[in-house]
């Protein structure tokens, strides 16, 4: 009986170790390497921001303790950094993406357009949704919805027709007729300061983090709507919510897809073909990152939010989107184009 329980035993203790053993694998792949974090934009912008003080905390969560690095891949309102991740990137699961979430609505109205399924990458995590205003600049600036609905024009600029803060203007033009006018080719937010500091643009839509601390703090910044219902704290009551403003279920409809990518707004991806105990190291490593005090410290110094998902929960909303009816699908490819 005894020699019955041994050859029994052996076998389940041998299985048991052969199944942990790619995750164990996966625990010392890390030690010595460099994890990059692609930037789909230029430095000195929100998404820039975001992604080096993840860099500075991540590697404290992920065993082996890599280096972490920043790398900036601006181009197509930031396409080009996720196409990357399944092009040239290494799908070793030391790279991932950060980009522009505007992106995932333009894959489901212009699929010609944006080729890609982004239910097919690995999502490691989402620091907050991207709670976005449209705001007038300087002592003449536009202060209020009526005044906007006022003017001969409000000048806008945008990195280009897929980025969010084109769309943000482009809804404003489209569903509610407001005078905008866009100019599209800037590589980032940070060009797109100089050009409102110049006086070239009367304002921008974009991620409230990104407004400069001091244009608020100094009222030089004057946020009109906002694109989410929910609205956190350091957001100014001025900034009415869009969906107010909404006279049709077709208009409230669209501007629910059109935003609903917001809720992913700080996105970070990797490709599917990086192994995927690998991908459930990195995830958890972002969530205890996200939890991390230091962090939390750096981005609070910055008065960027940290209200993150998981990935699972992303991963949701992306479903969501996916299943949007073919009208409104229809009705809000007429933005992009």
């Amino acid at each position: 009986m005894l020699h019955l329980r041994t050859t029994l035993v052996l076998p389940t203790v041998v299985a048991g170790a052969l199944l942990q053993t790619p995750f164990a694998q996966a625990q010392d792949f890390y030690k010595g390497k460099t994890v990059t974090i692609i930037v789909g934009f230029t430095p000195g912008g929100g998404y820039d921001a975001v992604a080096r003080a993840v860099s500075r905390r991540l590697a404290d969560h992920i065993p082996g303790n890599p280096t972490v690095i920043v790398q900036n891949m601006p181009g197509a309102g930031s396409l080009t950094s996720v196409r990357s991740l399944d092009v040239n990137a290494a799908k070793d699961g030391t790279v991932m993406a950060t980009f522009n979430a505007g992106l995932v609505t333009q894959s489901i109205v212009q699929p010609d357009k944006v080729n890609l399924d982004f239910g097919k990458f690995s999502w490691i995590g989402v620091v907050s949704p991207d709670f976005r205003v449209c705001y007038g600049f300087g002592p003449k600036g536009v202060r209020t919805w009526d005044d906007m609905m006022s003017r001969k024009e409000f000048i806008l600029g945008a990195t280009g027709r897929g980025s969010g803060n084109y769309i943000n203007g482009a809804t404003l033009r489209e569903v509610f007729k407001a005078p905008i006018k866009q100019i599209l080719g800037f590589p980032g937010s940070a060009e797109q300061r100089l050009g409102i500091e110049r006086g070239e643009l009367d304002g921008d839509c974009g991620s409230f983090s990104s407004i400069p601390v001091e244009w608020v703090r100094d009222g030089q910044a004057h946020p009109f709507v906002r694109f989410t219902e929910r609205k956190p704290p350091e957001i100014p009551d001025a900034a009415t919510y869009v969906g107010t403003f909404a006279k049709t279920e077709e208009q409230k409809l669209t501007l629910t897809l059109l935003d609903a990518a917001d809720e992913v707004g700080r996105p970070f991806v990797m490709s599917k073909q990086v192994p995927p105990e690998r991908v459930a190291i990195m995830r958890k490593a972002f969530d205890d990152t996200m939890k991390d005090k230091a962090f939390l410290a750096d981005m609070d110094k910055q008065q960027l939010p940290v209200i993150p998902l998981a990935s699972k929960e992303a991963e949701d909303i992306i479903a969501k989107l996916v299943s949007s009816p073919p009208n409104i699908v229809a009705k809000a490819r007429e933005i992009y184009e």
